[in-house]
């Protein structure tokens, strides 16, 4: 009785997010925001980073609405979404590390035990990508070091390298563009 309860309640308030009634879409957020919010934060303890990620969630929600054929609740739906972005940042983190770090092989094995099963394929990508961090000037590699693999603000980063705020940012953009137009080159 109470899943038919809730079905018809979830079918209800679907219908009047789809007819852009703000006020149901207000009271949808109000409800689930603390909750997806909550269960981010205890993924990813970084109040911003989860704030960002609770964000996302609910315009994935909505840009999947109109598919939603009610197999499951609304709140379910909407944790399906919050599980498979946190695991998605985690991933790309993780990645991120491996891709920028210096670290001895010990500890970027046990990092890139999740992203690629083949040993082969891991040593392969190591090779490259310290080839390619290799190759680019000094202070390019230094930045995207400082970036991404102590995770540094460019606020912070323009203060170790006595840059203005907008010379990081364009520094850090140029060494982006050159990493990834070296690393197409390695292909």
């Amino acid at each position: 009785m109470t899943s038919i309860i809730t079905s018809e309640i979830d079918q209800e308030i679907v219908k009047r997010i789809i007819n852009r009634d703000e006020r149901a879409l207000h009271m949808l957020y109000k409800k689930f925001r603390p909750q997806i919010f909550g269960y981010i934060y205890r993924r990813i303890p970084q109040k911003h980073i989860a704030e960002e990620i609770t964000q996302d969630i609910f315009i994935q929600f909505l840009e999947g609405l109109r598919d939603f054929r009610f197999q499951c609740s609304i709140k379910t739906f909407l944790f399906a979404i919050a599980r498979n972005k946190s695991i998605d940042y985690m991933r790309k983190k993780k990645i991120k590390q491996v891709l920028f770090s210096r670290l001895p092989t010990f500890v970027v094995e046990g990092l890139t035990q999740f992203v690629m099963d083949d040993e082969l394929e891991r040593k392969e990508l190591e090779q490259k990508l310290a080839t390619t961090m290799q190759a680019l000037p000094h202070d390019y590699r230094l930045i995207l070091r400082l970036k991404y693999m102590e995770d540094k603000s460019v606020k912070e980063i323009s203060k170790k390298l006595l840059k203005t705020f907008k010379s990081t940012e364009s520094l850090l953009y140029r060494a982006r563009k050159a990493f990834i137009d070296l690393y197409k080159v390695e292909s």
